[in-house]
Order: structure tokens, then sequence, then C-alpha cells
């Protein structure tokens, strides 16, 4: 792969990356030494999270797809090898979280992917991207979940706590009245 053409796209949105579609690569070793080591970049790469959990997941049996979709994400490494996460001097110290999940996502488990971004005034601070360990009913439940009152406390016991409330951006509106009206 140290020849490959850089690409400028991380993944292919219009396919989902199945359990049992293709054929078994021929050198699974190797799809999962080249899957594994891009998992450091995500500390400092927070864009190809997404990318890298979907790779991992097809580990243990691995097949054509997973390695084209490997090759992409490569792909797009080499192409964007010169970006990483930069934090900033900022005046605001307000707590801002944006959460997603594709309920039901999986083709093989329908269980969801969520997402989420929190960002302590111009920096981004935390994310992650994950399967949810079990299959939400709603959107709302697979939505939900993430609570900034961790954040908080840490910035509280650094002697820094904040001020303002802090905003949460969802794009579910059961998942926002449920926030508003826990009980």
């Amino acid at each position: 792969m140290t020849d490959c053409n850089p690409c400028s796209t991380l993944v292919n949105n219009q396919a989902k990356l199945s359990e049992d579609v293709g054929t078994p690569v021929t050198d699974p070793t190797a799809y999962r030494s080249l899957a594994g080591a891009p998992q450091y970049l995500t500390f400092t790469r927070p864009g190809i999270t997404y990318a890298i959990q979907q790779v991992c997941l097809h580990m243990h049996d691995p097949r054509e797809p997973h390695l084209t979709a490997l090759k992409q994400l490569l792909r797009y490494l080499r192409d964007t090898v010169d970006y990483g996460l930069l934090l900033h001097r900022s005046s605001s110290a307000e707590l801002v979280v944006y959460t997603d999940a594709d309920w039901a996502g999986c083709p093989d488990t329908r269980r969801s992917t969520s997402g989420y971004a929190v960002f302590l005034g111009s920096n981004l601070v935390s994310w992650s991207s994950k399967r949810q360990p079990v299959i939400s009913r709603s959107s709302a439940e697979a939505d939900t979940g993430l609570s900034p009152t961790a954040w908080r406390r840490l910035l509280a016991e650094l002697h820094s706590p904040l001020a303002k409330r802090t905003l949460v951006y969802c794009d579910d509106v059961s998942a926002v009245y449920l926030s508003t009206n826990p009980s």
C-alpha cells in the first residue's frame, strides 16, 4: 500500500458492510494487522473513527468487501497524511456535545452505531463511534445515552467549573423530548 493511489473519500456510505457477503480473504492475519495499525490514529484523527470501527468489526472473518473498505481507508490516510487534531486557546469555556446514531443500521444484527463529539470551547476534546451492545427499540433510544455530566464533574475537579449549561445537539425529536422530560 506504500505506492497506492490517494483517495479523497473515506468510506462508501452507500454500502453497509455485512458479515457474510463476499469470499474470505486469502490472508486473514495480514488483514488484522492492516486493520489494527490505524486504530492508534483515532487518538488524533477523530474523522476516521467510524471507518476504523466498521473495518475492525470483521476481524474474526474478513471478506473481500471488508478488505476493499480497508484499502480505501488506507488510501484516504495516504491522501490526508498531514491532517490531525489541533488544540487552540479559546476564550469560550462552553461545553457543547453533538450526538447521532443510525437506528438498527447493522444489516446482520440490527444494532445501532452511535457516535458523539464533545467540544470545550472551539476544541474537540472527546469523541467516539461504536456499535451499541443491545438492539435499540426506537431511534430515540439509539440517540440517547451520552451524558455530559462526567465532563462537567471533571472540569469542576480541575477547578474550572462551567458557568453555562451544556448544549447537546441531537437530530432526533423524541430524544430531545426525553432529555427535557426524563420521567
